[in-house]
C-alpha cells in the first residue's frame, strides 16, 4: 500500500513555471511506475507523466519537452517540474501508483492506476493567460 500527498500547486500566469512534490509513505516507490494524472472538472482524467523502477519516463505529448518527471527514492518523493506553462495546463494535478513495475504507454496511465488504486488528494494549477 502507498500513500500519496501531493504539493506545490499555485496560480502562475502563462509562460512561468511551478514544481510539484508528491511524498508517499508506505511501500517504496521503487517498486512501482508513479506518475501524474490530472483531470479538468467535465472532463476525463489525463495522464501526464510517469516514471518507473527502471527510470524510464513517459509523457503525454502535451506536455513534452516542457515538464519534467524525477523522484527520490531516498526521499520516497516524486516530482514534477512545469515550465513554459499554458493556460491549458489548468488542473487538479494527482499523483498516483499507476503499477506494480514498469511504466505502462502514457495512454494506459490513467486505467492502470485506477486498477492499482493509490492516488493522492490532489492540488490545483492555475495558468492565467
Amino acid at each position: 500500500e502507498v500513500h500519496l500527498t501531493e504539493s506545490g500547486g499555485g496560480s502562475v500566469q502563462a509562460g512561468g513555471s511551478l514544481r510539484l512534490s508528491c511524498t508517499t509513505s508506505g511501500d517504496s516507490i521503487t517498486n512501482y511506475c508513479i506518475g501524474w494524472i490530472r483531470q479538468v472538472p467535465g472532463s476525463e482524467r489525463e495522464g501526464v507523466a510517469g516514471v518507473d523502477k527502471r527510470g524510464n519516463e513517459v509523457y503525454a505529448d502535451s506536455v513534452k519537452g516542457r515538464f519534467t518527471i524525477s523522484k527520490d527514492n531516498a526521499k520516497n518523493t516524486l516530482y514534477l517540474q512545469m515550465n513554459s506553462l499554458k493556460p491549458e495546463d489548468t488542473s487538479m494535478y494527482y499523483c498516483a501508483a499507476v503499477s506494480r513495475g514498469i511504466c505502462p504507454p502514457i495512454g494506459g496511465v490513467v486505467s492502470a492506476a485506477r486498477r492499482l488504486g493509490y492516488w493522492g488528494r490532489g492540488t490545483q494549477v492555475i495558468v492565467s493567460s
